[in-house]
């Protein structure tokens, strides 16, 4: 037969060996996408910014307390206040109070960043390894209630200095608390422990409402202006960044008005004996029923004129150390 007369030499070559599938890289998801930053990565890059918002916001903080306190009518504005101060007291005094404020941003911003970066780890879909709006949202109203029950109620809301704040302006027969010691030693007593606590809720509620507010407008701000996604190792100049922050900035406090304004109310009545409101729901109500709607807005440009800036600031630093990390551990992979 022809076919067996044909020559080894004729014979078809044996087929050539696929080569063998490589592991995955660990900078690579499992399922094939780009694995995140890790949270110990983003609450890093939260303590930095925070650092640097401190830094870069006190002056205000300094100037704004000193005009506050001012009742000779020493200052005439806040450019007068400044002036004034570095002239009679040197430069550095405008950074008076840096250490205890940036260990305070430090500590809130590697907490928020962290928490919602562990967060959103465990609203995956465990097919795509994306996150939904919905996990997005939930992640950040999570990061903010761990953040209001570990350090805004304790160490700001119901803290000794706040609360001594609080009396300024009464008479002497009307102050409760004589020192900051006292002050704490006497909400332990009357309330407990867990007296530097109360009156949380409508703290949980506002600052949960204004992360997740926060964190899915930065999200959202990135992919729509700079077509920027987590893990794609682009990494967003500091003044993109910063237009990223400053929007989402501004969409917390309008999310959150009506929390921080029964907060306030909450925390401040029980100065006089005076008991207006029984809750946060009641407040809310009441607030509503005898000032209209607009009253649970009150102090909105306050907080405008402070916090946007201040993210703005935090997220140009944060990105850029998310940044370096995507461009050293998560692109080479994809290359």
């Amino acid at each position: 037969m022809a076919a067996a007369a044909a020559s080894p030499s004729s014979s078809p070559p044996p087929p050539l060996m696929s080569p063998a599938p490589q592991a995955a890289s660990p900078a690579e998801d499992r399922r094939g996408g780009r694995a995140p930053v890790p949270p110990y990565v983003k609450a890093a890059a939260g303590s930095v910014g925070g650092v640097m918002e401190a830094c870069c916001l006190q002056p205000i903080d300094v100037i704004k307390t000193r005009l506050q306190l001012d009742r000779s009518g020493a200052y005439r504005g806040i450019a007068h206040c400044g002036t004034t101060v570095v002239r009679s007291e040197g430069v550095r005094a405008l950074w008076k109070g840096l250490t205890p404020f940036a260990t305070h941003l430090t500590l809130k911003y590697a907490l928020r960043l962290g928490s919602n970066a562990v967060l959103q780890s465990a609203f995956k879909d465990p097919g795509t390894g994306k996150v939904s709006a919905h996990g997005r949202l939930a992640s950040g109203f999570g990061a903010g209630v761990l953040e209001a029950l570990l350090i805004v109620t304790p160490f700001e809301a119901r803290s000794p200095l706040h609360l001594l704040q609080q009396q300024k302006g009464l008479s002497p027969d009307l102050l409760r608390y004589k020192g900051p010691i006292h002050c704490a030693r006497t909400i332990v007593t009357e309330e407990g422990l867990f007296g530097l606590w109360a009156g949380a809720l409508p703290t949980v509620m506002r600052n949960g409402t204004n992360q997740a507010a926060m964190f899915t407008a930065k999200n959202t701000f990135d992919i729509v202006l700079w077509k920027k996604h987590e893990g794609d190792g682009k990494v967003l100049q500091p003044w993109q960044s910063m237009i990223s922050g400053f929007l989402a900035g501004t969409a917390g406090p309008i999310c959150t008005g009506p929390f921080d304004v029964v907060k306030t109310r909450l925390m401040a009545q029980g100065r006089t004996g005076d008991i207006k409101y029984k809750g946060m729901v009641h407040a809310i109500r009441t607030i509503y029923a005898e000032e209209g709607l607009r009253a649970l807005w009150k102090g909105l440009l306050p907080r405008l004129m402070r916090i946007p800036p201040g993210q703005a600031i935090m997220w140009a630093v944060a990105d850029q150390v998310m940044g370096l990390y995507e461009r050293s551990y998560l692109q080479p992979a994809h290359m």
